[in-house]
């Protein structure tokens, strides 16, 4: 068989059919027990979190066209992923995300506040990660992450943090991008990296189909997942839209990371719903049938379908909305009441210590501003 003759495709693994069935697919029986292991409590998580998420994304797109932030980054569509994936991380994992992934975040005990103020430039780095679960800040510059990732999952064999046996102790790194971000060297970079040192880490690649304009089958005419194997390390495809295999192959996936077996790819295929960034407008290049076809696979109407099956009553699903407007209105108050920065900000935190080349530059700046009509704008 020659090359062009082969068989370049890869099985989706699902648990939840688009309909909200359980019926597992073949290569996803294996996954099943770790979701009989979750009680309602945490079923009932899942769902909440993504609905919280769908109404935070409709409130930082209607901020941006007001004029209340420069960019807004939609995650409508991916909740999904995002929401099963955030959960199977233990608290001492590190999640190094790209910059969409703002249900994630929040799981991770974020205050969603910081992500509008980041999008709004009304701080010029975000948060501080040691303080938020473990979540690293956003990143711009496309597949940067990776490497980030990679050697924060470095550092953390160096230093004796994973693979002991302790799965209390023991910690992994869990890094986001995208089916565009995958083109980037960076990416590749970091795979090789991370299966030369065989890190405690997952890749997780959130396939929605498009790299702003370019769609993936321009960027790849194979499945992302294969990439895995061709860097050495296992590589699964899973059903981006089914809240359930999200999590339970990225927990397993982890939970081999953590007991030394080395890093993993996982390609979850999804669908961007809305525009790339509030800067794009994707009617230009998506089809009205595409864009319905992904619609029928809404990764929320799937799950609630399957919960109302499992018995959850209408009184949850309304608490539910209700939580998800209440967290939305709060949001979009304190919003509006951030400032912006002094330019104290700019040299605060180039050195750990005070600095005499920070105080020249300050007061550099000071005079320089002073010179004009108005004086400091400070």
């Amino acid at each position: 068989m020659s090359a062009r003759e082969r068989d370049f495709t890869a099985p989706t693994v699902q648990l939840l059919t688009p309909d909200g069935e359980l019926r597992p697919t073949p290569e996803a029986e294996a996954y099943l027990p770790l979701v009989e292991a979750l009680d309602d409590t945490m079923l009932e998580r899942f769902y909440r979190d993504m609905a919280i998420s769908r109404r935070i994304d409709i409130a930082g797109a209607n901020l941006q066209r007001q004029g209340q932030l420069a960019l807004w980054v939609p995650s409508h569509g991916q909740e999904a992923a995002q929401v099963g994936s955030a959960h199977a991380a233990r608290p001492q994992d590190h999640l190094f995300p790209s910059y969409r992934e703002h249900i994630v975040g929040i799981i991770r005990g974020l205050d969603p506040v910081n992500i509008l103020a980041l999008l709004r430039g009304a701080t010029l780095g975000g948060w501080n990660p040691a303080e938020n679960g473990n979540f690293h800040l956003y990143t711009l510059v496309l597949a940067s992450q990776t490497l980030h990732a990679t050697g924060y999952a470095m550092g953390l064999q160096f230093d004796g943090a994973t693979a002991t046996g302790d799965p209390e102790t023991d910690a992994a790194v869990l890094v986001y991008y995208g089916d565009g971000a995958s083109s980037q060297g960076d990416a590749s970079e970091a795979l090789v990296f991370a299966a030369s040192y065989q890190t405690p880490q997952v890749f997780f690649i959130q396939n929605n189909q498009w790299a702003i304009s370019v769609p993936v089958s321009r960027q790849s005419r194979s499945p992302l997942s294969l990439r895995g194997g061709g860097f050495g390390m296992p590589g699964v495809r899973i059903d981006g839209n089914d809240v359930l295999v999200s999590y339970a192959v990225t927990r397993q996936s982890l939970e081999e990371a953590r007991a030394g077996e080395g890093p993993s790819l996982i390609e979850a295929e999804t669908y961007r719903m809305g525009a790339h960034t509030t800067a794009d407008d994707p009617t230009k290049y998506r089809t009205d049938d595409e864009v319905e076809y992904w619609a029928r696979r809404d990764p929320i109407t799937r799950y609630r379908t399957w919960l109302e099956g499992r018995g959850a009553s209408a009184a949850f699903f309304d608490d539910v909305d209700t939580e998800a407007a209440d967290v939305a209105a709060d949001l979009r108050r304190r919003a509006l009441d951030l400032v912006a920065p002094t330019r104290e900000v700019i040299f605060k935190h180039v050195y750990s210590e005070p600095h005499p080349l920070m105080t020249e530059q300050s007061a550099w700046l000071e005079a320089y501003e002073s010179s004009f009509e108005g004086g400091s704008s400070a």
